[in-house]
């Protein structure tokens, strides 16, 4: 398992080169195509795409990996079952990578289900009954996302290509489609429900989910459509409601959650909402420096944060976690200087994108209303980081705290993405000229921005430990309405048994068929060995997905 992380190292340093030599030769793109078939004037074939924007991020995923992967050797040492948590971890990172460098529906495809699927094994690994529900709620969400993807295969049939690249003007409707798409993956308003659940996961999970993969795998696919094409008014508009929605949704209920690791979860969907607000100014390179940044930092959040669990024997409530500058002073640091990182605080990684975000929106001619809300996500995510950082800091002594002191290579990883959340904006923003942003803004927009990062943290020092609000910790009843989705559903469900199948009916009929018999196998053989059983049972899963697919 040890060789993992080095070969996730080497890939970084593959792809970070492959990035140099690209910026070099003045941002040049190498596309590999390999041609399936040809079916009545429209090609099938498989697309992939190796220029700047593909090769940075790939390097960033391969080190948050490596980091991710190092830290689960030690994290999930005692687990029963590590090699079976580390091959679905692989598999996670792989489809990721897949996705990245995708060119085509195929292969977007590929990687887009291939996240789905880990993630859900990933979610459900500690066999529970949260995990499972949470498990669920996060498939059927990601399943949404692949319908809406589907939706598109008519549009490229017309257009006689399965192609995404190049983009052209004419694919307005396409871009449309896979920005809502986009926003069930990434965890947008209303689909914002699945996020703060998938912490049923375990912390290196959470870490790669947060940071690089799953939840960014929508804002990617957006940033990689509207870099070659502009995109339409309609698509910007979604973009700018869902995004300054989520970011205000986020930082509410941040404000009144007790548990660590889903505070850093909302965390997450309010720096998510700011980058799709970014997007919904069309400027993706700005989202993408962001997405960097974030990357970064937030995954030091989630591995310090873990080290914070194990030292108050897995608790995760605030109010039992206290005085940890005392019993773990380094890890404490890690976690201060990640959560600056998500306040914006000058000169450090998210600076250098957030608040030139911010300066373009003051400039810009968005609506009052986006605009507000953005400065209220503002001073949310300042006033819920230093809640959090003051409670772990300076709260007293709780009964859990233990004076930890942990092997010197637990820290490697972290002291690899202290230094990169430090660095990371400044230096992405250095190695690209495309990355810096020409506007002409007055000073009283920089001193109202840090003014209310002032007043975020003077109110978020005086906030008591404590908080309670159903609403908002229910995110607006968001949480309680997806899990009763299946009530909703019901009676078109019940309605649809009422129509004719017409061609699907045959197969339909014999699923039916072959799920019976199973049963009445089950029953036979309910008395025989655990194996028989599982073996008759996959056997006829598998007979049912094959005639299904055919």
């Amino acid at each position: 398992m040890s060789r993992l992380p080095v070969l996730l190292l080497l890939s970084c340093l593959l792809l970070m080169s492959l990035f140099f030599y690209s910026v070099f030769k003045s941002g040049e793109t190498y596309v590999i195509e390999l041609n399936l078939m040809t079916l009545s004037s429209v090609s099938f074939s498989t697309l992939f795409i190796f220029d700047k924007i593909s090769l940075s991020f790939g390097a960033v995923v391969t080190l948050i990996s490596f980091c991710v992967f190092s830290f689960a050797n030690t994290y999930m040492s005692e687990d029963n079952f590590q090699f079976r948590f580390i091959l679905i971890l692989a598999m996670f990172v792989l489809s990721m990578n897949i996705l990245i460098f995708s060119g085509s529906l195929f292969v977007l495809l590929l990687g887009w289900d291939g996240l789905g699927i880990s993630s859900f094994a990933l979610i459900i690994y500690y066999q529970n009954k949260t995990s499972l529900g949470a498990g669920y709620l996060t498939l059927l969400t990601n399943r949404l996302g692949d319908v809406v993807i589907i939706i598109c295969v008519p549009f490229f049939l017309i257009l006689g290509s399965f192609n995404i690249f190049p983009i052209m003007s004419s694919y307005e409707t396409i871009i449309f489609i896979l920005a809502i798409a986009a926003l069930t993956k990434s965890a947008q308003y209303p689909f914002s429900a699945w996020l703060p659940a998938a912490m049923a996961a375990p912390t290196p999970v959470s870490a790669l989910v947060h940071s690089s993969t799953l939840v960014t795998a929508g804002v990617y696919l957006i940033i990689r459509l509207s870099v070659n094409c502009s995109m339409s008014n309609s698509t910007a508009s979604l973009l700018l409601f869902c995004g300054s929605v989520t970011c205000v949704l986020g930082g509410l209920s941040a404000l009144y959650e007790n548990d660590l690791k889903k505070i850093i979860a909302f965390s997450t969907l309010s720096q998510l909402g700011l980058m799709m607000f970014s997007l919904g100014l069309k400027l993706p390179n700005l989202a993408l420096l962001h997405l960097y940044a974030h990357a970064m930092f937030k995954a030091l959040l989630f591995l310090s944060a873990g080290l914070i669990l194990i030292s108050g024997f897995g608790s995760q409530d605030l109010r039992l976690l206290g005085a940890t500058l005392y019993t773990i002073p380094s890890v404490v640091v890690f976690f201060n200087i990640s959560s600056l990182c998500l306040m914006g605080i000058p000169f450090l990684s998210a600076f250098y994108s957030k608040h030139v975000i911010y300066e373009v929106v003051a400039m810009s001619e968005t609506n009052a209303i986006s605009f507000f809300l953005m400065l209220i996500g503002a001073i949310l995510t300042t006033i819920y980081s230093i809640r959090t950082v003051k409670i772990l800091s300076w709260n007293s002594i709780s009964g859990l705290s233990v004076f930890s002191r942990l092997p010197l290579y637990t820290y490697v990883p972290l002291c690899i993405l202290f230094f990169t959340s430090i660095i990371s904006g400044k230096t992405f923003s250095m190695l690209d000229i495309s990355y810096l942003t020409f506007m002409f803004t007055s000073s009283y927009y920089q001193l109202m921005l840090h003014f209310l990062m002032a007043l975020g943290v003077m109110i978020g020092l005086f906030l008591s430990g404590e908080k309670k609000s159903h609403m908002l910790s229910s995110m607006f009843f968001l949480w309680p309405s997806s899990n009763n989705l299946t009530k909703y559903f019901w009676p078109v469900l019940k309605s649809a048994k009422m129509l004719d199948y017409g061609w699907v009916e045959p197969v339909v009929l014999l699923s039916s068929s072959l799920n019976k018999l199973g049963n009445k196998l089950h029953f036979l053989f309910l008395n025989e060995s655990k194996y028989l059983n599982s073996m008759v049972r996959g056997v006829f899963c598998s007979l049912t997905v094959f005639f299904l697919c055919i």
